[in-house]
């Protein structure tokens, strides 16, 4: 089916033994409601430069339907990619700034804001959720991990390792490989994308009271941390520097945009990741007739 979509998150690249790397995009239907298109390969398709770019906060037209092996309910995946179609103006953004409230709409349009993580995990145990928008109470702050020094760093070992098959595995199947079960090659111009070496979670209250550190998976924390490591060359100043921003962000008036991972949905008794951070300045002039009939 084809369907309109407000893309609202976007998670860094990550590796795929089917498609060599993948991004989770996330957005709101025309009616507000929540959906997930996965897997796509976002930086392979655009490997070839006839391919259209899309972008957070841009709507997009694309031939969709429901994900056979997903049973979350939002799971949908691109069933022709040659029907994709990209509005070119970004929602909100002039050459005045950015309309907040605006974008604010589609947050709170025809869905539910979770004050309270505990309501939020009850429903997804019972599958009728996997995407949310949470409000936290407080954000305590921002904790990193460096991977390699967890598990004295078998996780990054096994990243590197991983990434070396897939690159054989690229170079080898260069001009035969069928990302959306119809031809689209590619070029030897292609770099993966580069993992990062640190994990940044937020640590934050809800109403319920319980003490919680989440994972920050969306595509802008991942892009400046190498943004950051190119210009100072420096890991500690970089990771300084991401830190400041996410916790200058947490003061604002701050949506999460959470999804599950599909590996935890079922198993984990948490299983959300933040895929998004909405954070909106609090002097704004509010404005919220919220779609007036």
């Amino acid at each position: 089916m084809i369907m309109r979509i407000l893309v609202s998150v976007m998670t860094y690249p990550s590796l795929s033994e089917k498609h060599i790397e993948t991004v989770c995009t996330a957005g709101f239907r025309e009616d507000g409601s929540w959906i997930r298109i996965f897997p796509i390969p976002y930086r392979v398709i655009y490997a070839d430069n006839d391919v259209p770019r899309y972008h957070k906060w841009q709507w997009i037209e694309v031939d969709v339907e429901k994900r056979t092996q997903d049973s979350r309910p939002e799971s949908y995946h691109i069933y022709d990619i040659d029907t994709l179609k990209i509005d070119p103006n970004i929602l909100g953004k002039s050459s005045k700034g950015i309309d907040w409230n605006l974008r604010l709409q589609w947050v709170l349009k025809n869905k539910t804001v979770f004050t309270n993580m505990s309501e939020l995990l009850a429903l997804t145990t019972q599958n009728k959720i996997s995407l949310a928008v949470l409000k936290p109470t407080h954000v305590n702050r921002v904790v990193c991990c460096d991977l390699r020094k967890k598990d004295d760093g078998k996780s990054m070992e096994k990243y590197d390792d991983k990434l070396s098959k897939l690159k054989a595995k690229y170079q080898a199947n260069l001009l035969q490989m069928n990302i959306f079960e119809n031809k689209r090659d590619m070029t030897d111009s292609f770099l993966f994308a580069e993992k990062i070496p640190y994990k940044f979670s937020y640590e934050f209250v809800t109403e319920d009271g319980i003490k919680r550190t989440l994972m920050i998976e969306d595509w802008e924390i991942g892009a400046l941390y190498r943004n950051c490591i190119r210009k100072d060359k420096s890991e500690e100043n970089a990771v300084q520097k991401v830190i400041q921003k996410y916790e200058d962000m947490a003061k604002k008036d701050i949506y999460l945009f959470l999804g599950t991972s599909y590996e935890w949905h079922k198993r984990a008794p948490d299983p959300y990741l933040i895929i998004g951070v909405f954070a909106l300045p609090k002097n704004r002039q509010l404005d919220l007739d919220l779609f007036p009939v």
